[in-house]
């Protein structure tokens, strides 16, 4: 029998945003200075949901920890002359968010969509704190965010661990989203990569 843990592996393998373009480019210091702009402003309306999404979990020190780790991101856009957008301008993160206020009306979809994100997150901000650090070092980029989350194992672990307790009906609505999670924040880098809008 599949297990929860090996469904989640499977899943996020087949949406993994270390294979994305957008990533790939960042890493190989092939990202226009202007795209990595354009994401710290556009992706940030996204990252100031996570807390909410903590809270709607019931992890209320989970969630008032992401609300620090949302002004940090702040501090990373503005590094990059820009501001973390409220409501996106971008189609594509404007649909993950949306998913995301969504499923806070449910733990198990919460609890999904919430697993797609934290589980890649400590891979992601390695690659990016890489790529930051050899290809776009005359950008000055505020490095904190992404270094507070390098090995930041544990959410994904907890997320993990209260899906399995979860009955079997609870259990599918959580995969369901955390697939739909999983494609909405490729195809948000996808909007943000192929955009021609630098944000403000």
């Amino acid at each position: 029998m599949t297990t929860v843990s090996e469904k989640v592996k499977s899943i996020i393998e087949q949406w993994s945003l270390l294979k994305h373009p957008f990533y790939q480019a960042w890493s190989a210091g092939e990202l226009p200075a202007d795209k990595l702009k354009t994401y710290a402003g556009e992706y940030g309306s996204f990252i100031g949901l996570i807390a909410e999404a903590w809270d709607a979990g019931k992890y209320p020190e989970i969630a008032g920890i992401e609300r620090d780790h949302a002004k940090i991101w702040e501090g990373f856009a503005n590094s990059l002359g820009t501001t973390v957008q409220k409501s996106t301008s971008i189609r594509q993160v404007a649909a993950l968010n949306k998913h995301f206020k969504q499923s806070c009306s449910s733990k198990a979809a919460i609890l999904g969509a919430l697993l797609a994100f934290e589980y890649q997150q400590p891979t992601t901000v390695a690659s990016k704190l890489t790529g930051l650090r050899t290809h776009y070092a005359n950008l000055k980029a505020d490095e904190t965010y992404f270094e507070i989350h390098l090995n930041d194992w544990d959410e994904p672990a907890l997320l993990i661990k209260d899906i399995e307790r979860m009955d079997t009906k609870d259990q599918a609505e959580a995969l369901f989203s955390l697939e739909s999670a999983c494609m909405l924040l490729w195809s948000a880098l996808s909007g943000i990569y192929d955009c021609d809008t630098v944000a403000a």
